[in-house]
């Protein structure tokens, strides 16, 4: 086994981990927190520890892992860097993504060192804290790669200026593990014997919590908002209900040094403590280096999302073609040469492109502006329109097929190109422009509403091919002044719908700190809020086989059309996913049979005999098996010519990963989940090639 060096600079994420304020209060008693410091257990104005963050490393760790292919029998938690940028809101979610930055080597029979840099931000598009996580991989060194660079904090030739006293209680772990780290050995007593410990011992990360307590209290007590940043080195375990004393040395204002000393050993379990902290500057949505491209910049709201563009830092394509409301006559360059002097005026960069969007070649053009004037693409907005409204009868194909061009076919011919070097370079950030009308319906214009859906059903698919590549794709539905909407909403109406008013959701969506994809937003007024597409929980009609009689929908009917407890799907296969499941009848339910599998050991000891091999024909694949929490553990299986081998641990290189709980697996396999269930409830995640796991149900039949 051999680290996989390539893996360095691979994008690893997003993981979600959706919480409550209950995730945070139980994580705040697990590093010790109680009525002392009422503010992080109590809901009513509750503060949430800055360390509660780190509850998002385990899947990162996981995938770190995986992807470096490191040998796990040899792996510890080294270091642990955490960088705050904003307070971490009581509930809501938060989005990790990131990538393994650097591999050192400390030579053959010394290990190595992965380092991991990730990201996090809330669901409410708010920069969370950035995590750098160093993994001691004992038995991966000596494949000649560079030494890490040294790392020595210095400590004061002094006593401690602080000094904290804490005593985590013998049943500490049992608490702090709900929070995530479910490793058995910080539980189980016959494992902890196997890794060489008399006990189970304490995570690490319950002791950092502790300290991260310890820190804010003495520096900002009542005030976690204001920690900067906390480093550390994790250096010797520590038993359950053992105390430890946490010392503190001042080093400058806003700045300390510290270490965590076991008070019974004088040993120092925590080492090279660093913390930083004070009022978090204010963050200001920046562009600084780089590239926009605006369709139709000429006026409107274009010009000024290419003015605030510019005035952040971007460098600016301004597209206007210059023609007139309704798409007719040769167009003129002035309209986007204005908007570029007035951006070279105020001192930022700028260039005119005269294309049309509703061409291919137009397209394709736009783009090769940006890259000849400044070398790449980070930004588009598709926001060039025209209007040629009409009752539908009235409706001739070519009002029709002109609107279309401009808007949808537009946006696609300038997405394209725009795409393919936002993939290339790994980040990117793409805003469609739909409409109240297309979303909500607006008499005589049929041309334009389709269109305008039609945007939404590009994004809806580009969101998920961009996912990969860090290219977020959203949609704005703009209410503004502009010779679109003059003669289409009152006189003093038009004179509160400033262009001004919607520029900042704009910019917000198409910024680097902004992590939604596949969203759409209202804006006008000063007034934003967001549509979604949802779906009812509905009614089975019939037994799925038979085709149900519409009388037998209309005594359903109410259910059918019920919005109660409506669900937004990101992909299609989620939806599919629930119209399996409501067919699906668990076996062990409906016939009233005993679950037949114990454990996740009896259904790889069974796998074999499970398989079908006629089945098998021309099957090559490896599946890799992780089973989490009590009773799980790591599986392969190997299937290549018609044959099956089923071995414990973990393989180089699978072709797809399943990862789930013990016990809903068990769940699973005993015919009380279905599979498809399970994965669109996110208890199953497939990683790798997903496509390969729809093999399983075909090459393996259980009787169970």
């Amino acid at each position: 086994m051999a680290l996989n060096l390539d893996a360095v600079g691979k994008k690893i994420g997003p993981f979600t981990k959706d919480y409550t304020w209950k995730d945070a209060v139980l994580y705040a008693l697990g590093v010790g927190a109680g009525f002392s410091d009422l503010e992080y257990c109590y809901e009513k104005d509750l503060k949430v520890i800055p360390s509660f963050g780190i509850t998002t490393i385990y899947d990162f760790m996981a995938e770190v892992a995986t992807t470096s292919n490191v040998n796990l029998a040899g792996i510890l938690h080294g270091e642990q860097e955490l960088i705050f940028h904003n307070p971490i809101p009581p509930e809501g979610a938060m989005i990790t993504e990131g990538a393994i930055k650097h591999y050192y080597d400390k030579g053959k029979d010394k290990g190595a060192l992965i380092v991991g840099e990730f990201e996090t931000s809330h669901s409410n598009g708010q920069k969370l804290f950035t995590s750098i996580v160093t993994v001691f991989a004992r038995l991966d060194g000596g494949f000649g790669g560079e030494n890490a660079p040294a790392k020595e904090v210095a400590f004061p030739d002094r006593d401690p200026d602080f000094v904290v006293d804490a005593s985590p209680s013998a049943d500490q772990p049992l608490i702090y593990r709900l929070s995530g780290d479910v490793f058995q050995l910080h539980v189980d007593q016959e494992f902890a014997e196997m890794a060489g410990f008399e006990k189970p011992i304490m995570h690490g990360l319950c002791t950092h919590g502790y300290a991260c307590r310890s820190l804010i209290q003495t520096f900002i007590p009542g005030e976690p908002e204001k920690a900067r940043r906390m480093d550390c080195r994790f250096k010797r375990p520590l038993y359950p209900g053992m105390p430890v004393r946490i010392v503190i040395w001042k080093t400058d204002e806003g700045r300390a040094v510290w270490k965590v000393i076991n008070t019974e050993t004088k040993e120092v379990v925590i080492d090279n403590g660093v913390f930083e902290y004070g009022d978090i500057p204010k963050t200001e949505i920046r562009f600084d280096g780089r590239v926009a491209i605006v369709t139709g910049a000429g006026a409107g709201l274009g010009r000024t999302y290419a003015l605030e563009l510019a005035k952040r830092g971007a460098k600016v394509v301004v597209n206007d073609l210059g023609g007139a409301r309704d798409g007719s006559g040769d167009g003129s360059q002035a309209p986007a040469d204005k908007v570029v002097d007035e951006i070279k005026a105020l001192g930022g960069e700028a260039v005119a492109n005269y294309d049309n969007v509703a061409t291919v070649d137009g397209g394709a053009n736009i783009v090769k502006t940006a890259l000849d004037a400044f070398g790449t693409v980070d930004i588009l907005i598709n926001n060039a329109g025209i209007l040629r409204d009409k009752s539908f009868l009235k409706m001739e194909p070519e009002n029709w097929a002109g609107v279309l061009d401009v808007h949808l076919n537009g946006a696609y011919n300038v997405s394209r190109p725009a795409f393919a070097v936002m993939k290339e370079k790994g980040y990117g950030r793409i805003l469609m422009t739909t409409s109240a009308a297309g979303l909500y319906g607006n008499f005589g214009q049929t041309n334009y509403t389709a269109a305008k859906m039609g945007l939404v059903g590009l994004m809806n698919t580009l969101k998920l091919e961009g996912r990969k590549y860090s290219i977020n794709v959203n949609t704005i539905a703009p209410v503004a002044a502009s010779r679109l909407t003059e003669d289409i909403l009152p006189p003093d109406f038009l004179d509160k719908l400033k262009p001004e008013l919607v520029t900042p959701m704009a910019l917000y969506l198409v910024s680097e700190v902004c992590t939604a994809s596949g969203n759409i937003y209202n804006a006008g007024l000063g007034c934003f809020n967001r549509v979604a597409m949802v779906t009812g929980p509905g009614a089975v009609v019939g037994d799925g086989q038979s085709v149900p009689a519409p009388e037998q929908l209309v005594a359903e009917w109410e259910k059918i059309t019920s919005l109660q407890g409506a669900r937004e799907y990101q992909d299609v296969t989620e939806q599919i996913g629930d119209l399996l499941a409501a067919f699906s009848k668990p076996a062990a339910a409906s016939t009233g049979e005993t679950a037949g599998f114990g454990s996740a050991t009896d259904v790889f000891d069974a796998m074999p005999a499970a398989f079908v091999a006629d089945a098998a024909s021309g099957v090559d694949v490896v599946f890799q098996y992780i089973i989490s929490g009590e009773g799980g553990g790591d599986w392969h299986s190997v299937i290549k010519d018609q044959t099956c081998r089923v071995t414990s641990g973990s393989h180089a290189k699978p072709n797809c990963t399943l990862k789930m709980d013990a016990a809903d697996f068990l769940d699973m396999m005993n015919g009380k989940l279905p599979a498809m269930q399970a994965y669109t409830s996110g208890k199953l995640k497939i990683e790798g090639d997903i496509m390969k796991s729809q093999l399983i149900e075909k090459v393996f039949k259980w009787n169970r």
